[in-house]
């Protein structure tokens, strides 16, 4: 929760654990739907599956997505998918849409889901492959997690473009640049090393 208030570090994270999965990833594009066009916050490609990822991040403890964002999701999905298939190179590929978030969906939402075939991605749905599986297995922990950074310089990192802790192992420049001295950069690093090893990958 500490990703925001803006819900972009979110989308950068996400695409971040799906690339770790093999998938490539572009954040924040603008795709031509039938009828408008559409800004999608991760597209995801493996393969022959191409996926439209919309990230709902809230910063706010005990929200839960209901069912009015998966309706939302899947019409603007439903008008994109009408005209990727109308292109040579897409119309063979599987099309899907997702919705993650940090917090969790209602039974409706999830029924829903399941119904029209959208994915759904919570902190802690579906069983296997929650969000937080996903960051288990992978062991990207965001850089909110680390006790050694402080509020500001996580709120100066982040805007900087930077979310995983693991990234200040093999790069400690960024936390140079926003003057942490040298020996609370070992300390950091060290943390982030330990996080990172305890990860299930």
């Amino acid at each position: 929760m500490e990703l925001g208030p803006s819900g972009f570090p979110f989308e950068k994270y996400f695409a971040e654990i799906l690339k770790h999965q093999g998938f490539k990833t572009k954040v924040d594009q603008v795709v031509q739907g039938h009828c408008v066009s559409h800004e999608i916050d991760v597209i995801a490609e493996k393969g022959e599956k191409y996926f439209m990822v919309e990230c709902k991040f809230h910063n706010q403890t005990g929200f839960v997505c209901d069912v009015k964002i998966p309706l939302y999701i899947q019409s603007r999905f439903k008008d994109v998918e009408y005209s990727l298939n109308r292109m040579p190179d897409q119309n063979s590929k599987f099309h899907q849409g997702w919705v993650v978030t940090n917090t969790r969906f209602s039974s409706d939402a999830i029924q829903y889901g399941n119904c029209v075939g959208l994915h759904l991605v919570g902190w802690d749905h579906p069983h296997n492959g929650s969000l937080r599986d996903q960051i288990d297995q992978s062991g990207l922990y965001p850089l909110t997690c680390l006790t050694t950074l402080r509020d500001e310089e996580k709120a100066s990192l982040l805007s900087a473009g930077i979310v995983l802790s693991k990234e200040f192992t093999h790069n400690q420049a960024p936390l140079s640049k926003i003057g942490i001295s040298p020996e609370r950069i070992t300390a950091i690093v060290k943390e982030s090393s330990e996080i990172c090893a305890g990860g299930l990958r």
